[in-house]
Order: C-alpha cells, then sequence, then structure tokens
C-alpha cells in the first residue's frame, strides 16, 4: 500500500482534500490526522470492517478499546445513552481540547470499538484539520494515536510516516502537535469522576470543574 501525505495549510482553501479524507473515512478506510495532543489514526467507528483494520494497522491487541472523536457536543448524544452532570460540565469546560469522557454507550456502537465493554470514551479534538474532517464526516471516528502499538505516540506527519508507512493509504500533514500529551480520561459513568489516564488536563483543573456542579 502506497501512503500518501498532503501538507494541510488552510482547511478552507484545501476543502477538496479534507472531502477526500472524509470520504475515505466513510467508505472504511484509514486517515491518520493531527490533534492538539498527538497524531490520531482514524476509522469509522459505525463500520466493524474499518475498525478491524484499525486494529490490524496498529497490531494493537483487541480487548483494548478505541475512543471515539466527534465534531461536537450535540454528536455525544448520537454516542452516549445519557451526557451525566459531570460528563456535561466537564465537556463545556474543556471541549474542544485535550480531554475524554467516559460514558455509556448506545447500542449502535459495535462491541469492538470498545473491546467489549458498555462503555466508550468521547472526545472533540481542539485541531482545525481534525475539526474539519470530523464535520465533513458527520460520523464519529474511532482515533487513537497514529502509531504502532507499544511505539512512542506521533506528534509530527513524519513520526507517523515512519512508523506506519504502507499500513495506512493517507496522512493530513498539519504541521507538529501544539501540546504533545495525551488527553486526560475521565470515567464519569458512577456518582465520583474516575481519573484513567492523567494527561494535558491535571486532576486540580479537573476537580476545580466538578466542584461546581
Amino acid at each position: 500500500m502506497k501512503t500518501e501525505i498532503f501538507k494541510i495549510d488552510d482547511v478552507e482553501k484545501q476543502a477538496d482534500i479534507i472531502e477526500k479524507a472524509a470520504e475515505m473515512l466513510k467508505n472504511g478506510e484509514l486517515v491518520a490526522f493531527p490533534t492538539e495532543t498527538v497524531y490520531g489514526l482514524a476509522a469509522n467507528g459505525l463500520n466493524q470492517q474499518a475498525v478491524r483494520s484499525l486494529y490490524e494497522a496498529k497490531e494493537r491487541p483487541s480487548y483494548k478499546a478505541f475512543s471515539l472523536q466527534i465534531a461536537d457536543v450535540a454528536m455525544a448524544e448520537e454516542i452516549a445513552e445519557e451526557i451525566t452532570p459531570m460528563a456535561k460540565a466537564l465537556m463545556d469546560k474543556f471541549c474542544p481540547g485535550p480531554i475524554t469522557v467516559i460514558l455509556r454507550k448506545k447500542k449502535e456502537i459495535p462491541s469492538i470499538v470498545t473491546g467489549g465493554k458498555n462503555t466508550v470514551g468521547i472526545r472533540i479534538p481542539d485541531n482545525p484539520v481534525a475539526l474539519a474532517v470530523l464535520s465533513k464526516a458527520r460520523i464519529p471516528l474511532a482515533v487513537p494515536s497514529a502509531n504502532m502499538s507499544s511505539h512512542p505516540s506521533p506528534k509530527s506527519a513524519m513520526d507517523v510516516y515512519n512508523d506506519m508507512q504502507g499500513r495506512i493509504p493517507l496522512i493530513l500533514d498539519g504541521g507538529v502537535c501544539s501540546i504533545g500529551t495525551e488527553s486526560t480520561i475521565v470515567d464519569c459513568t458512577d456518582e465520583f469522576p474516575v481519573i484513567i489516564r492523567q494527561g494535558a488536563i491535571s486532576e486540580k483543573e479537573i476537580n476545580e470543574i466538578l466542584r461546581r456542579i
């Protein structure tokens, strides 16, 4: 497989490339693009075969769940059974941004995405290229980091290319990631929040918001 790289300097002027990426994703292909944290490798989160291809490309164990990225908070209602007050407060404050909230999933979300669990991570990235692709595709995308499992997370398009060349068809190069640290993951399914992964947003920042609920 040939891996193409397209440099994106202006998502509006290069709308044809954004549309191409969105169509590829809707058709079950894989596309890597930048977020503010690290580069992600995206697949159609409603397409089981596309998600299976994502596991294969990364050589990732199938029990490890993928989170879903969306274009806006409204799309979260298509994924989660309920947007809890805790999750809503965190999303209102930090989205778009480097936070992933875990909620109970709707049955429409394939279990292959969630590693068989009844919960799913939801994130809205703060990057113009990622948001342009998500807005054009209008489907939830399964988006882990764009690297082979156990390899360092990529912060540039060349990091992705060096690790995934020949495994994926398209990389959108939006420059170096502005934060370069993974998102903070917060489980919002119970009465109290549980930080599953400490990332770009600190526990102190999380707690400050949740105290106001």
